[in-house]
């Protein structure tokens, strides 16, 4: 894929969320492998920033860069537009040391990029494809990151009480960001609105640019626009925050309850790998699939089942298929207190992240679609969920039963009903739909 720049010089105006200032932004179109690029025109000698993971020096509610005298407050916004769009190659001038918040989303920038008129340029792009699993815990949040020939997101929102808990997967492309991503807008506790006041924070904040969570209660300016806005708005945050790696990324990345601070952990140990790649020569030792033909078994032992999904430690959410046919399968997790999730979620109180049954039924599900065609080469890889409910919580020594049945099958294509339970008690359900692909594609 060709790197992309803007057409022409395109400029926006507003108010910064946490500094209040008024700032006027401009998008400048720039050559190739210029990278992304702030500059200050506010300051003596205009001091130019390539943001990158080693320049953050502030993760409160926002992403800070700083290099010298020079500092960038909420770049997240910004950079997960251009990096939505597919925008390898800007120079951005501010003449205040915040971009504006705009309606608290990234869509007005996204509509600025595009009245700019995105252009391919000569060269290609070059992107960084993780080849093994990182796990970063920190607190109650947790993201692993995982290898995949794109970029996917899973996100699990919530807050303390679980009131507002929220979950999507989305595989991130330019019109997916646009469509799907881009107008979820920012938002904030209510009970935490005086500590960031305090804070010296939200100097420009209201409702035109945010909403509040008061309880059980939702205050917008507007009506929602998307029913799971805040998980929606939690994955634009994840993909402005690893635009600090300073190249693409491909790989699928799975959150639970993330943040600023969880985000740029992952994306420092990301830097590390990506550095080690680039003095290797950017070579990447492929392992060999094996070959999979599981189409008159009934039952799978775990090796079995690493022969035939792609997923290892700390991911594989199957330990044994008890039942096996053309349309169904029962397999078995056995949950305990090692399990890497627990660390974090939660301390004291240690509950099975509500996505990770989602990605065992997905995990099922795919097993299932490859013994029922019998796809040599080929790998399942989930696509969407829907329905999805959680009904009690999974504990360290319980033993999940996993159940999903195909309920069509289409070319490539198929979906599937999936339910998790725990002696007899159903605790999760949802309707999937995921596709196979051949290997060499992954590759």
């Amino acid at each position: 894929m060709k790197q992309r720049s803007l057409l022409r010089e395109v400029s926006i105006k507003g108010n910064a969320l946490h500094t209040g200032d008024a700032v006027h932004m401009t998008f400048k179109p720039a050559p190739i492998n210029h990278g992304i690029v702030f500059k200050r025109m506010d300051l003596h000698g205009h001091p130019e920033l390539k943001p990158r993971i080693d320049q953050v020096t502030d993760l409160v509610r926002a992403t800070t860069i700083q290099v010298g005298h020079a500092k960038i407050h909420t770049v997240e916004h910004v950079l997960s537009a251009l990096h939505g769009c597919g925008i390898d190659n800007l120079l951005i001038e501010l003449d205040a040391s915040e971009p504006p918040i705009m309606d608290g989303s990234a869509r007005p920038f996204v509509q600025l990029i595009e009245s700019g008129e995105p252009v391919e340029q000569e060269a290609e792009r070059e992107y960084f494809s993780l080849t093994d699993t990182i796990s970063v815990t920190r607190g109650n949040s947790s993201v692993i990151a995982l290898p995949y020939d794109g970029l996917k997101i899973t996100c699990t929102s919530a807050d303390d009480r679980g009131i507002h808990t929220q979950h999507l997967a989305l595989v991130i492309d330019p019109d997916v960001y646009t469509a799907q991503v881009a107008a979820a807008r920012t938002f904030t506790i209510y009970e935490d609105i005086e500590e960031l006041i305090k804070l010296g924070k939200i100097k420009g904040g209201s409702l035109d640019c945010a909403i509040v969570i008061k309880g059980d209660k939702i205050i917008s300016k507007e009506p929602l626009r998307f029913a799971d806005e805040f998980v929606r708005h939690k994955i634009l945050d994840i993909i402005g925050d690893i635009v600090l790696l300073g190249v693409p990324l491909k790989a699928h990345i799975i959150a639970t309850r993330p943040g600023h601070a969880v985000n740029a952990e992952l994306t420092k140990i990301l830097f590390e790998k990506y550095t080690a790649w680039q003095k290797g020569g950017k070579k990447a030792v492929k392992p060999a699939r094996p070959k999979v033909d599981i189409a008159t078994e009934t039952s799978l032992d775990i090796r079995r089942i690493l022969d035939t999904l792609p997923h290892r430690y700390p991911f594989v959410m199957l330990d044994r298929v008890v039942a096996l046919t053309a349309d169904t399968l029962t397999a078995i997790k056995n949950v305990t207190i090692n399990e890497p999730f627990f660390q974090g979620h939660y301390p004291g109180n240690p509950v099975m992240p509500g996505v990770l049954m989602i990605e065992a039924m997905a995990q099922a599900a795919g097993v299932l679609m490859v013994r029922r065609s019998s796809l040599e080469g080929k790998t399942a890889l989930f696509m969407s969920c829907d329905k999805v409910k959680w009904r009690k919580p999974v504990r360290p020594g319980d033993q999940l039963s996993v159940q999903v049945k195909l309920t069509k099958v289409r070319g490539s294509i198929a979906c599937a009903e999936g339910e998790c339970s725990v002696n007899g008690q159903t605790v999760c359900s949802a309707d999937l739909m995921f596709a196979t692909v051949d290997n060499s594609d992954l590759d």
